[in-house]
């Protein structure tokens, strides 16, 4: 495992140097963590785990809101194998949940993180659902940010009609108005500066020209998806969060969430807190108000009883 600071001349630690940290995976492979806060922190840790193509940089303001502000708080964001600053895999076929999985499992066992809240946004609140019944020990709260045991098929087609296929722009400008036109209907009130953010988290400079921040080969993870097969739901693995407090973000236009699917999940776990955030798709944005409650909500967690943080159950790789 290595760490150094992501800022040039900037001292691990303070709260405008997050640390880039490079950890193997069971196989091998290299994958990237953006850590906040010191990792001796006697809070309740947050663990981050973005979507299908996205990276750290979601969690961008979240994060030094957790760690920061307020007592301080060791928290971690990853780069899934093929995103962002993580090693791209040679055999495209282990882009799925399993493999994914165990790469979550690898970072919280080499990072010695214990009992964590997560923040599972799409992709990574499916994450977070297996990790309950993996490793039910593993969560103290989650947060799954527009995702349930439930994925709306035509969601899901829309995302498999542009996840490596999408056009390259000539520069940040062009791709933020690529965005608005992909996306626009479900976020109807961004502003221009807000899709231009979005065109930086989605596009980086390799050699001069714009190329995604993730491997494009990531459209095998969805290759066999078929409109009129929708997938299984995931019950199971919701049911064992309902120990845990779970906090819902559900965009009013998500096309992935649906309304009916977190009327289920009420059912499901009666103490279940459900923000719905207005004028947003899948998924809303990290920022404002949301980061204020969800903040409200890890606090939430940290001070529930009978939860002992000075004895953690630590992960094992080997653990049934």
């Amino acid at each position: 495992m290595v760490t150094i600071p992501l800022k040039p001349g900037a001292n691990p630690g303070t709260p405008d140097a997050p640390r880039s940290t490079f950890i193997s995976a069971q196989d091998g492979l290299r994958l990237h963590v953006r850590e906040y806060g010191p990792r001796a922190a006697t809070t309740v840790p947050v663990v981050c785990l973005p979507g299908l193509t996205r990276t750290t940089a979601d969690f961008d303001m979240l994060a030094p809101k957790l760690a920061y502000d307020g007592p301080e708080r060791h928290v971690v964001a990853l780069d899934s194998r093929g995103r962002g600053r993580s090693e791209y895999d040679r055999n495209p076929q282990n882009y799925n949940l399993a493999v994914e999985l165990a790469d979550v499992v690898s970072v919280l066992t080499a990072m010695e993180i214990g009992q964590s809240v997560f923040v599972g946004s799409s992709r990574g609140g499916l994450l977070s659902m297996m990790l309950a019944v993996a490793h039910p020990n593993a969560l103290a709260g989650v947060i799954l940010h527009d995702i349930g045991p439930v994925i709306e098929p035509k969601g899901l087609a829309r995302i498999k009609s542009y996840v490596g296929k999408l056009p390259q722009p000539a520069s940040f400008a062009e791709g933020a108005e690529i965005l608005r036109r992909l996306f626009g209907a479900q976020f109807p009130k961004l502003t221009p500066d807000q899709w231009l953010t979005a065109a930086h988290h989605t596009w980086r400079t390799e050699n001069g020209k714009l190329r995604p921040t993730y491997d494009e080969r990531l459209a095998h993870a969805l290759a066999e998806f078929d409109i009129e097969r929708p997938l299984p739901p995931m019950w199971n693995e919701f049911d064992a969060m309902t120990r845990v407090p779970v906090l819902v973000v559900h965009g009013a236009n998500s096309d992935i969430l649906s309304s009916a699917t977190v009327d289920a999940m009420k059912a499901h776990h009666p103490n279940l807190e459900v923000i719905e955030v207005a004028d947003q798709g899948h998924t809303p944005l990290l920022e404002g108000e949301l980061i204020d409650r969800i903040a409200a909500f890890v606090e939430k967690c940290a001070e529930m009883p009978n939860k002992n943080f000075e004895n953690l159950v630590r992960l094992s790789v080997t653990k049934d």
